[in-house]
């Protein structure tokens, strides 16, 4: 059996801050939240859903992401043996299954994160693409070979690599990654601006159409899309937290970390929605323009993969941007992977595996088990409703953890302890205890009944990529191993159960 704890701790409060962002911001900001937005805006404009997300960023992802925080550094251990210790040792299987999500979120992620490199390597090796049918052959061709597979194991390997050495290289990797993300992020939207149209773009992300409100769905997509955005839930920070510094408060890193994410977000935004308005808005009605922003084609691709780079040719340097802006998302979607690897590799570690065979190991599996992926942006859009749903079980699970515990007590003894930090009050203590599990059970319950609603003759196919049937078999073969293993999991990270 492995320590119960690991001695290695991040050299500074911003080499941790830099590298939990680098889990925050990810392709969930930059892919996936502006084609989000655009699904979920009126005829009026997106600012509507950009309400319910903030929402969810003050009632779902901070509040869970200083539980995890504080999780990490009180229990000094991976996710498993951190459930293990703090909610008793027959919750073992609940961090369990909270990895699971999170590593079966990593074998599609991987994939993702190489179609990004990929852009980038042909945005500077390449002419991009003057029309829709040349965008479109850039990837088929991409699609039809061994290329996508290519892409993900190399950008598995280079997980890897950043997380051989554990947390000192993580933090190396990261304070480089995230200040270069920054600094492209910002050119790029310096350069946005600068377009004719591009106002009108980001008039109607922030103007509000009340009446989307009223649908349900854009309540649960502003949910999964901010625990999406932000980590929340997925046990990645908690993971980060364990190497944290004691002296660290976890509030203002919470705060820190859930804010600066969502900035990430709506400057990503700003730059998609400024770029499509401006270079479509003479050749296409707002209604048009919406349909290319939310027609995404296969697994979420077409805005980033099959518009962006034809926007970016119709621009005055557009072939620069072109560069910088797939860069930036290769390096967004890099320091999200490398938490996945670390959270599996640390989980391994504390089962007993040394680190070089952990990592190796994990890196094997997630390139075989994302090779579905790779070779299918079906099995891809499958993976990434199943586990992207299953986000919000997780973080009800981590609330769990603390309830379990006790609420107030975990505030005392975990949280407001730092001088120098903020003592998150009462009010952390009902978001945790009682919100966070009540928003989990309504919008599953929800999600239950209109999946069904929706697919009414389809509902309990397992092999229709976005029926019930698929998520509740995935899900329910994965409660069913964690449960199982729960004894021997917790014999593996904590030791045997005294008598």
């Amino acid at each position: 059996m492995a320590a119960s704890s690991n001695d290695q701790r991040f050299s500074s409060r911003l080499g941790l801050l830099l590298s939990v962002l680098g889990i925050a911001v990810g392709t969930g900001n930059i892919w996936r939240f502006p084609r989000i937005a655009a699904t979920n805006a009126g005829e009026g404009g997106a600012g509507a859903f950009l309400v319910a997300w903030l929402v969810f960023l003050l009632v779902w992802s901070i509040p869970l992401i200083i539980a995890e925080y504080a999780l990490g550094r009180k229990g000094r251990m991976g996710i498993v043996g951190t459930f293990a210790k703090v909610a008793g040792r027959r919750w073992a299987w609940m961090g369990a299954f909270v990895g699971l999500v999170a590593t079966a979120i990593m074998f599609y992620y991987a994939v993702v994160c190489g179609w990004a490199l990929f852009y980038f390597v042909e945005a500077v090796t390449n002419r991009l693409p003057l029309s829709t049918t040349a965008a479109q052959g850039v990837w088929d061709q991409f699609q039809s070979g061994g290329t996508p597979v290519l892409f993900h194991a190399l950008a598995m390997l280079g997980g890897a690599w950043a997380v051989w050495k554990g947390v000192s290289s993580i933090e190396r990797v990261n304070k480089v990654l995230i200040p270069t993300l920054f600094v492209i992020l910002l050119a790029a939207l310096g350069r946005t601006l600068t377009l004719d149209g591009a106002w009108e773009g980001l008039a109607f992300l922030f103007t509000p159409d009340w009446s989307t409100l009223a649908r349900p769905e854009v309540w649960l997509e502003a949910l999964t899309q901010n625990a999406w955005d932000t980590g929340a839930g997925w046990g990645l920070i908690l993971t980060y937290g364990a190497y944290m510094q004691s002296r660290h408060g976890v509030v203002k890193n919470g705060l820190i970390t859930g804010i600066g994410n969502n900035i990430v977000s709506l400057v990503s935004g700003m730059i998609i929605f400024g770029t499509v308005f401006a270079v479509l808005g003479s050749q296409m009605s707002r209604p048009e323009i919406l349909s290319v922003m939310q027609q995404s084609g296969p697994a979420g691709t077409g805005l980033t993969f099959i518009w962006m780079p034809q926007l970016f040719q119709a621009m005055p340097l557009g072939r620069l941007f072109a560069m910088l802006f797939f860069l930036g998302l290769s390096f967004a979607a890099f320091s999200s992977l490398i938490s996945m690897i670390e959270l599996a590799t640390r989980t391994a570690v504390d089962a007993g595996l040394n680190r070089s065979k952990a990592i190796a190991a994990v890196g094997g599996a997630g390139f075989v088990l994302g090779l579905p992926s790779a070779l299918s942006t079906t099995v891809l859009a499958n993976q990434d409703f199943v586990w992207g749903v299953a986000l919000i079980i997780s973080g009800a699970f981590v609330a769990f953890a603390v309830i379990r515990y006790g609420a107030a007590r975990f505030r005392t003894e975990a949280i407001a302890q730092v001088p120098g930090d903020i003592d998150p009050g009462l009010l952390w203590q009902r978001l945790v205890g009682g919100a966070v599990p009540l928003q989990a059970v309504v919008l599953l319950s929800w999600w239950l009944y209109q999946a069904a609603a929706v697919y009414t003759d389809q509902w309990y196919n397992p092999l229709e990529p976005y029926s019930i049937a698929t998520c509740l078999v995935q899900w329910g073969l994965a409660l069913v191993l964690v449960v199982a293993l729960n004894r021997w999991l917790a014999a593996r990270t904590l030791g045997p159960a005294r008598a």
